[in-house]
């Protein structure tokens, strides 16, 4: 296959639409994930942006009201599903963009096309993140930036903690081993010179127990538990908000930037 497609990756939007809802209601940061990523692409008027691993598009509906004018957009996805899930995206919130399925080792563009590249936490799912990368910097206009987002190895890490202790035998799933917070510089300065590191301060209080349960859900090794297990799991994430009021848990996430 010519990028991984792990058992565990999006194939439909539901998964990934448990944990997006689950950061956007509780997270603590001072700015919001979505808008603070908007921020590192530092997008002109005119500009041509490529998001690769583009997911249903949600970076952008989230920020359809600070697009410059004129910036022409092109959203790719190696899953059709989630391609489908973008157009749909960007047709409830009128924005214009070109989205079609293409494999992010294998651009189907021409060289230095765009100004701007993400690939927003998508890197570590790809087989060859090497090609994936110098292809990135092969489309890139002298003078643009690939800004690629990742997880460090403490994200989310009471959460998994919590599911590990109620759930016999299930290991969370390590996909940020591939290319993290802690070791994704070195990938990317085989294809970039400058190469720079900004963090998303922030965490999530979470006070309610069905959207902790809905998160865990959607993992790998939970996503078919028994109705007895799911029970067990919900009984206890129960317990422990009526107990501390919340499950306060560690985000750790960030934002490189390449050029």
């Amino acid at each position: 296959m010519p990028e991984s497609t792990p058992s565990w990756s999006y194939a439909t939007p539901e998964p990934l639409a448990a944990r997006i809802a689950l950061h956007a209601k509780y997270g603590t940061a001072r700015e919001p994930w979505h808008r603070w990523v908007f921020d590192r692409m530092d997008l002109r008027p005119g500009a041509t942006v490529l998001e690769v691993g583009c997911g249903p598009g949600t970076i952008w509906a989230r920020n359809a009201d600070r697009l410059p004018p004129d910036v022409r957009l092109t959203l790719t996805d190696r899953s059709p599903g989630m391609v489908e899930a973008a157009r749909r995206m960007l047709g409830e919130t009128g924005i214009e963009a070109t989205v079609a399925v293409a494999d992010a080792a294998r651009l189907p563009f021409a060289e230095a096309t765009f100004d701007v590249v993400l690939a927003a936490h998508m890197l570590y799912h790809v087989e060859d993140r090497a090609r994936a990368i110098a292809e990135a910097r092969r489309v890139l206009r002298p003078g643009g930036r690939f800004v690629a987002t990742t997880n460090g190895r403490a994200h989310l890490r009471e959460l998994e903690a919590f599911a590990c202790g109620h759930v016999a035998g299930w290991v969370p799933p390590a996909p940020t081993l591939a290319f993290g917070l802690e070791h994704g510089e070195a990938q990317l300065r085989a294809s970039f010179r400058d190469v720079s590191l900004s963090r998303h301060e922030g965490g999530l209080v979470v006070p309610h127990a069905e959207p902790l349960l809905a998160y865990l859900c959607s993992l790998p090794g939970l996503d078919a538990l028994p109705f007895a297990d799911v029970a067990r799991l919900r009984a206890a994430l129960e317990a422990h908000v009526g107990a501390h009021g919340a499950l306060r848990i560690t985000t750790d996430s960030g934002a490189f930037v390449a050029r």
